[in-house]
């Protein structure tokens, strides 16, 4: 995240409403990415699986080449970048929440206090 917590929550409305549309917009994107990626690896699989020779215990073995192996971890690294863009998004989202949660509270307390106290009785 580029932003600690604090300086999310110090940050007006409109800017983090602004962040958060950011930081989905980032999510969306690498989702897309990744889940480009994690197809063209299936289909490599597929399309080894299918022009290896022999019966289908000897082509298993296409699972250990290298090329699919890099591959796979390419795309296991995506995913845990893609899972750190949802936290930032669901940290910037807890934000927006917890203000409009705080915020009403917050009115209602100052009124009352603001009021003068009526007498009993009359």
């Amino acid at each position: 995240m580029t932003m600690s917590v604090e300086q999310l929550w110090s940050l007006p409305e409109t800017a983090l409403i602004g962040a958060y549309a950011e930081a989905r917009r980032r999510y969306a994107e690498k989702k897309f990415e990744r889940d480009t990626q994690r197809a063209r690896l299936e289909w490599m699989r597929a399309k080894l699986f299918v022009n290896t020779p022999g019966n289908v215990t000897e082509r298993k073995a296409v699972d250990v080449s290298e090329e699919l192996a890099r591959k796979g971890q390419e795309v296991r690294e995506m995913t845990r970048d893609l899972d750190m863009l949802k936290i930032d998004v669901d940290v910037i989202d807890t934000m927006i929440r917890l203000r409009g949660a705080q915020g009403a509270p917050q009115v209602q307390a100052e009124e009352t206090a603001e009021r003068p106290a009526e007498p009993e009785g009359e």
